[in-house]
C-alpha cells in the first residue's frame, strides 16, 4: 500500500479519530482488509457489519495480528479506530484517495456478463512483463473489492487492473469514481443476473457506465462481435478501438484453430502487424477476451511480439474457470462451475464439444441463478443446446437444475457424485458446469481427486487445482467472514 497516516485517513474518509492521541505518528504501510486473519504489522482492518457476523468483534484479534488501526462504525476500546457513518462509503473515499496519491498508474477497468475475471488475469499477466502491475484477488469486482484492490498499489505499481461488477444501474458509476480508468474493456452484454436488472437493456446500460467514465484521451475497447456493445461507441468521449473477429475489428484474430483440450491459437492482428497467439486457456470464446487484452497492452505501450508472446504464456489463475485435470485414469475433468448465465454455459458447452475424446462427454450442470421469470425456459434451451451438440450425456444437479430437461436427473451433489464414478470410463470428459451457489464447483474437486490422483493426476489449470481451499463468502455475501 502507499503509506497513509492516520491524520490523513481520516482526511480521506471524513471519520473522527478514537483511541489515537498523535494521528500522525501512527502510518498503515501494510495490507488493507476486510478479514482479520489477513492482517500483518502496519495494516488497517476494515471492519463491516455483514448478515451473519460484525467485523468489530474481530478488531483485537486484527491488532494482535499487527493492524495499527481499525476503520469502522462505532469506537473500540483500545484500539486506534476511524468512526464514519458508513463503512463502505468510507472505504470506497479510501480508495480514491490511493489513487490520487498514485498519479503516474494506469488503470484499465473491464466489465462485461461473463468473462470479466479470466480477461482480468490474463491481462495482468500480461502487463506484469512490462511493469509491477495489481490486479484484484479471485472475483473481487464490487463496492468492497474494488477499494481492497486499489489499496494494494504501491509507489512503484505501473498498472492496475480493475474488474468492475455491477447488480444494479449506477454500480459501475460509483466504481469508476473509485478508480477512474484511462482504458476501458466491455466483453459483452448477456443475460446475467437479468433477474435483478429487469432487461438486458438495462444490463447494457449498467455495462456502458464503464466506457463513459473514460476520458476523451483514454480508450475505449469494445467487442465488435457483440452489436449491443460495439454500439456503446456512438455515446462515449474517448477514442474507441473495436476488438473480435469481425473484419471490420481493429484488433481481431485470423486462422483460429483449437488443439486436443479446447486450446485456441490465431493470427493477431493490429494496426503494428500480425503476430501468432497460442492460448493456454481452454475454450475458443478466450480468443475475444485475449483480443481485448491485446488492445489494452498495445495501447499501453507493450509492442506486438511482446504481447504476443505474453498471452502465449500466460496460464489459468482464478480457480474453477475451464480447470482441466487429467485422471491417471483417463478420464478428463473440466471444472467450470464458479458461475454461469446462459452465454458463459453455452462458451463452456462449445469448449466441451471441441475436446479431443476417446470415450463419451458429459456434461454436469447445476442451476443457473438470478435469471428472473425466464428461468425456465433458459434452462431448457441450455438442455437443447447441448444435445445438438451431440453431448452424449446431460446431467442435471440441484433442483434448479431440473429446468434443464436432462436424461438425469440428480438431487444433490453427493447423489452426483456416486452416480458418476459409478459411470464415468477412460477417455471420457466431464464438464462441471454451474452458478456459484449451486455448488458443482466441489463435485469438480471431488472428481478430480479421485482413485489415483497422488500418484500422478495432473491439473492443466490453476496452481494447486485439487487442493484444500478456505472457501471464504465473496463480497456479495453481504457479511464479513470471521477468523
Amino acid at each position: 500500500m502507499i503509506p497513509l497516516n492516520l491524520a490523513e485517513l481520516v482526511e480521506v474518509t471524513g471519520g473522527e479519530l478514537h483511541g489515537c492521541d498523535d494521528p500522525a505518528a501512527v502510518v498503515v504501510h501494510g495490507v488493507v482488509t476486510t478479514d482479520s486473519r489477513e492482517c500483518g504489522p502496519g495494516s488497517l482492518y476494515v471492519a463491516r457489519v455483514g448478515e451473519f457476523a460484525d467485523g468489530h468483534d474481530y478488531a483485537p484479534a486484527a491488532v494482535a495480528a499487527g493492524a495499527v488501526a481499525v476503520l469502522g462504525s462505532r469506537p473500540i476500546e483500545r484500539v486506534p479506530t476511524i468512526v464514519v457513518d458508513d463503512v463502505q462509503t468510507a472505504f470506497g473515499r479510501l480508495g480514491r484517495g490511493v489513487v490520487d496519491r498514485a498519479p503516474g498508474v494506469r488503470i484499465v477497468g473491464i466489465t462485461g456478463s461473463s468473462g470479466k475475471t479470466t480477461t482480468k488475469d490474463l491481462l495482468a499477466s500480461v502487463l506484469s512483463t512490462a511493469g509491477e502491475t495489481v490486479a484484484p484477488l479471485n472475483s473481487l469486482n464490487g463496492e468492497i473489492g474494488v477499494p481492497l484492490t486499489v489499496c494494494r498499489i504501491t509507489p512503484a505499481t505501473r498498472y492496475l487492473v480493475v474488474e468492475m461488477g455491477a447488480r444494479g444501474i449506477g454500480h459501475v458509476e460509483y466504481l469508476t469514481r473509485i478508480a477512474p480508468p484511462h482504458v476501458a474493456i466491455v466483453l459483452n452484454v448477456g443475460t446475467a443476473h437479468v433477474g435483478e436488472f429487469g432487461s438486458r437493456a438495462n444490463i447494457a446500460l449498467a455495462k456502458s457506465e464503464l466506457p463513459k467514465a473514460v476520458p476523451p484521451d483514454g480508450l475505449s475497447i469494445l467487442n465488435a462481435d457483440d452489436p449491443v456493445v460495439a454500439a456503446m461507441a456512438g455515446d462515449l468521449r474517448s477514442r474507441v478501438q473495436l476488438v473480435g473477429l469481425s473484419p471490420h475489428a481493429e484488433v481481431r484474430a485470423e486462422d483460429v484453430s483449437v488443439d486436443k483440450l479446447g486450446r485456441a491459437a490465431y493470427d493477431l492482428i493490429a494496426l503494428e502487424g500480425r503476430a501468432r497467439v497460442s492460448l493456454q486457456l481452454s475454450g475458443a470464446h478466450h480468443v475475444a477476451n485475449s483480443l481485448a487484452v491485446a488492445a489494452a497492452a498495445l495501447e499501453l505501450g507493450m509492442s506486438l511480439d511482446r504481447v504476443a508472446a505474453a498471452l502465449s504464456a500466460a496460464t489459468p489463475v482464478s480457480r474453477w474457470r475451464m480447470e482441466i485435470t487429467e485422471r491417471p485414469d483417463g478420464v478428463v475433468v473440466v471444472n467450470d462451475a464458479y458461475n454461469a448465465n446462459p452465454d458463459s454455459m453455452r462458451a463452456a458447452l462449445d469448449a466441451l464439444a471441441v475436446i479431443s475424446t476417446s470415450g463419451a462427454r458429459w456434461a454436469v450442470v447445476g442451476g443457473m441463478l438470478e435469471l428472473g421469470p425466464d428461468s425456465d425456459r433458459e434452462h431448457s434451451a441450455i438442455g437443447s443446446y447441448a444435445a445438438g451438440l451431440g453431448v452424449d450425456h446431460v446431467v442435471a444437479v440441484g433442483e434448479g437444475a431440473r429446468a434443464y430437461g436432462a436424461a438425469e436427473w440428480l438431487p444433490d451433489v453427493d447423489a452426483a457424485h456416486e452416480f458418476l464414478e459409478a459411470r464415468l470410463q477412460p477417455g471420457d470428459v466431464v464438464l462441471l458446469k454451474s452458478s456459484r451457489d449451486s455448488g458443482l464447483r466441489w463435485l469438480g474437486d471431488r472428481l478430480a481427486a479421485t482413485g489415483e490422483w497422488a500418484e500422478g493426476g495432473r491439473t492443466v489449470g490453476a496452481e494447486g487445482a485439487v487442493a484444500a481451499v478456505d472457501d471464504r463468502p465473496d463480497e456479495r455475501d453481504e457479511r464479513t467472514v470471521a477468523p
